[in-house]
């Protein structure tokens, strides 16, 4: 039997835990914090492989063992780990209070409705893009992903949010919570000791009552009706459009997606109401404004960007998708330098046939794959009499371009 021991935030590892195991793994600070008993192998968490390896030799002999954990190992924890190697028959959990629910108790919040992400060895952009977009975040730190790194990411595009650095946890003398800006953190080491970070827009940290935890409730629907936006001159991307536009974009939570050309800011908007970042990109003055009022009146964080594609591009966050909406002669040069910077797809939407063609050439020439439709809609249309007709829309080429995955090689290693 393996037994997991949540520890590190405050609740003391009783002794009888203890009493009769043969192997007690944990980190350093765990290790020191407890009395081994007698006899008793002690093995510190570093690579986990090897101690795996050490925990995998006194199961098949039917020994003993504890391992110490911080906070609830069951979350983001080493559980999954021992699970996958051992099987969940063989550990007794017993959980503590993980960092996340200490961190948020500190600051007399709730946090049903928190999006936690870890950024220990892992990719940042994630944690940062679900910082950007959603109101209330609890980010696991870790090597390189802490509150410095988070603040800089953060300080330019994030104005409206703050940073609560909870470090030491648990430990009476150096515990700290600590209030910052993203700039003020950025400007900071913080060292070793940092459990936790939450980017918080205070304006809606006690949100409404909820019946399922996690991030804000999914919306009933995408593609809206173009009156649910401020546009000028039906200069909007129609629903039709924007169905399929969302579709081949794929927003998600942790990706930013770009949209350039906004206009009205619809699709970007519904990229944000899916979760994602977003960061809306147009040239004129009065546009910017109508964005930033769409988003508002939706309850979404965009990131408006006014100036003029291609060269605004070039300041910008590498996007996991783009969406380029709008036409003129600088369109092939303006999906081109989307295709360069894109991790994932492009997708356009352009009126003009002549055009078609330069499009594809750009998403090819940046290694993507090209695929696109011609789309023609007519909705019903009331009559006098109390009879319906057919009112045709205009027709809309959407161009999309995917990058391949990664070649790999026959044992899985990239190419």
């Amino acid at each position: 039997m393996i037994t997991v021991v949540g520890t590190g935030t405050g609740a003391p590892v009783e002794e009888a835990v203890l009493a009769g195991a043969e192997l007690v793994v944990g980190g350093r600070r765990h290790l020191d914090a407890v009395r081994l008993p007698e006899g008793a192998e002690r093995v510190v968490l570093g690579a986990l492989a090897p101690a795996l390896d050490t925990v995998g030799k006194y199961v098949a002999e039917e020994r003993p063992v504890v391992v110490l954990a911080s906070g609830d190992p069951g979350f983001f924890g080493i559980v999954r780990a021992l699970a996958e190697r051992f099987g969940s028959e063989l550990l007794d959990v017993r959980p503590g209070v993980s960092s996340v629910a200490t961190a948020f108790a500190r600051v007399g919040l709730p946090w049903d409705d928190a999006v936690v992400v870890s950024a220990h060895g892992r990719d940042p952009r994630t944690a940062v893009n679900l910082c950007r977009a959603h109101p209330k975040v609890a980010v696991l730190t870790g090597p390189g992903a802490g509150p410095a790194e988070l603040g800089a990411a953060l300080a330019r595009h994030s104005l409206g949010r703050v940073l609560v650095v909870a470090s030491a946890l648990g430990d009476p003398g150096r515990e700290r919570v600590e209030r910052v800006t993203p700039a003020a953190a950025a400007a900071r080491y913080w060292g070793p000791a940092v459990s936790v970070v939450l980017c918080l827009d205070e304006s809606r940290g006690l949100g409404p009552v909820r019946t399922v935890a996690g991030a804000g409730t999914p919306p009933a629907g995408w593609a809206l009706d173009e009156a649910g936006f401020a546009h000028r001159d039906s200069m909007i991307t129609k629903f039709e459009v924007r169905a399929l536009a969302l579709a081949r974009l794929g927003p998600r939570p942790g990706e930013l997606v770009w949209d350039v050309g906004a206009g009205s800011g619809s699709v970007a908007v519904e990229c944000a109401r899916l979760g994602a970042a977003v960061t809306a990109v147009e040239k004129t003055a009065d546009g910017v404004g109508r964005i930033r009022a769409n988003a508002l009146a939706h309850g979404v964080d965009v990131h408006v960007v006014h100036g003029e594609a291609p060269t605004v591009l070039s300041d910008l966050e590498d996007p996991d998708a783009v969406f380029v909406g709008g036409g003129g002669r600088e369109l092939p040069a303006i999906v081109t330098a989307c295709a360069r910077r894109a991790r994932r797809t492009v997708v356009v939407a352009l009126a003009a046939l002549d055009r078609v063609p330069a499009v594809r050439e750009a998403l090819a020439g940046a290694g993507f794959t090209c695929d696109g439709v011609l789309l023609q809609s007519s909705r019903l249309a009331p009559l006098p009499g109390d009879v319906t007709r057919l009112a045709a829309a205009n027709p809309v080429f959407l161009l999309w371009g995917s990058r391949p995955p990664a070649r790999t090689d026959i044992e899985g290693a990239p190419q």
